[in-house]
């Protein structure tokens, strides 16, 4: 009777950690609008990796949420992620939104992947500029 609790509580105790594990995401973005010193929400970015033939392929798109922030590209689940990529930033849509004209109707920002590290590669943005850097 001891050995099936024991055995049930361990069944149990392994469930709940199983389920508990959170999900990690391997790229990372976020755009602070340097104009009006608030993030900027609702921003589609769209994700592709460049393949063996220089094509640029489409593998995910995602709107920015309230803090300006997408924290779920590239799922790290034992699949090797390196490689060469591109997040696009439609910011025409945004400054649109706000009744603002924009230099750039969209920003494409190329990096390297080269290990299994988290990468999270934010851009500050105004009208008429932008800037971009590797984060952590």
């Amino acid at each position: 009777m001891k050995k099936t609790v024991f055995l049930l509580l361990l069944s149990i105790a392994f469930f709940q950690l199983s389920f508990t594990q959170e999900t990690k995401y391997q790229l990372s973005t976020h755009i602070l609008d340097i104009t009006a010193g608030l993030p900027a929400q609702n921003v589609t970015i769209t994700l592709a990796k460049k393949d063996n033939n220089g094509n640029w392929v489409k593998l995910d798109e995602k709107k920015t949420d309230k803090n300006g922030r997408v924290g779920d590209f590239l799922k790290q689940d034992g699949f090797d992620n390196t490689g060469i990529y591109k997040l696009t930033f439609h910011t025409s849509e945004y400054f649109n939104e706000k009744n603002d004209k924009t230099f750039y109707p969209y920003i494409e920002v190329v990096f390297e992947l080269s290990d299994d590290q988290h990468y999270h590669v934010p851009i500050t943005l105004s009208p008429y500029g932008y800037s971009t850097y590797r984060g952590s």
